[in-house]
């Protein structure tokens, strides 16, 4: 089970949660976001990282932004949370190929999930979010856990949207993802984590996949 803390800002913070565990950090490269970092101060965390897994999250970037912005901020994965192509994940296997390529799906309905198997070719895993008019990500919605329950796809997937330390336990009841991403669900305000909450998330979610 990967764990994967997303909008990190503070290298203090990133430090602290590689070393309590968590598998995955992500970072916003997204202007309109409040987690918004720029790849300079990406690169000014991860260098300060033990051996971990960097995301940059992206939406409807153009290629060359995200081509310098995983060589400048030495990121492992480029996580596509906007309305991107199948085209366009193509091209960016092609210029990143030894990046992981995430893709992430807002769902507005069940439906949406039919898209997964046009992707799978492309990308190396995907993400579940919850749909929001305004916002990309980190709304604190929750997806329809029980109506997930036949979502078996292709590729690992992380599951998010809502998570919550207190609330982990009966996604995981429900569902079997690959992994879990947490971004306002462990957080004090956009961009500054709350520690406590993600070692309560980690002991959890250890606890969860050890019984």
């Amino acid at each position: 089970m990967r764990v994967k803390i997303c909008g990190l800002t503070k290298t203090d913070q990133a430090v602290a949660i590689a070393t309590m565990g968590a598998s995955v950090l992500g970072f916003i490269c997204v202007e309109q976001s409040p987690r918004h970092i720029t790849p300079e101060a990406i690169y000014t965390i991860t260098k300060a990282l033990p051996p971990i897994d960097c995301f940059g999250v992206f939406a409807n970037a153009p290629l060359l932004q995200i081509k310098q912005t995983v060589a400048t901020g030495q990121l492992s994965g480029v996580q596509l949370h906007g309305q991107e192509s199948i085209d366009y994940c193509q091209q960016l296997r092609s210029a990143l190929p030894r990046v992981e390529i995430i893709k992430a799906l807002r769902l507005q309905k069940l439906q949406d999930l039919d898209r997964v198997k046009d992707y799978a070719p492309y990308v190396d895993t995907f993400l579940l979010d919850a749909y929001h008019p305004e916002q990309l990500g980190g709304t604190g919605h929750t997806l329809n856990w029980k109506a997930l329950q036949t979502f078996h796809p292709e590729k690992p997937w992380f599951l998010a949207g809502g998570l919550r330390p207190d609330n982990v336990d009966q996604a995981l009841s429900l569902l079997s993802p690959n992994g879990i991403d947490l971004s306002s669900g462990v957080e004090n305000a956009p961009g500054d984590k709350d520690l406590a909450k993600v070692a309560q998330l980690l002991e959890t979610v250890t606890r969860l996949t050890h019984t």
